[in-house]
């Protein structure tokens, strides 16, 4: 599995158990948020990555936004 990622294409492994991550759409509850994403998850441990480009574009701005109230 391979996702796309600062235009470049990156297989992404588990560094818990070694297993390929596999992209599905998981629930994120951020900040009083509530979203279901696209992102890649462990079939085996059920941990997902949240990719620096995901942390410091989107959820930032959600961070800045929940500020400004």
């Amino acid at each position: 599995m391979t996702f796309k990622n600062y235009d470049e294409e990156i297989k992404w492994i588990c560094s818990k158990c070694g297993s390929p991550l596999k992209e599905e759409k998981v629930k994120l509850i951020y900040l009083g948020g509530d979203f279901q994403v696209e992102l890649l998850k462990c079939p085996n441990c059920k941990l997902v990555l949240i990719t620096e480009k995901l942390a410091q574009g989107k959820m930032l701005l959600v961070e800045q936004n929940l500020e400004d109230k």
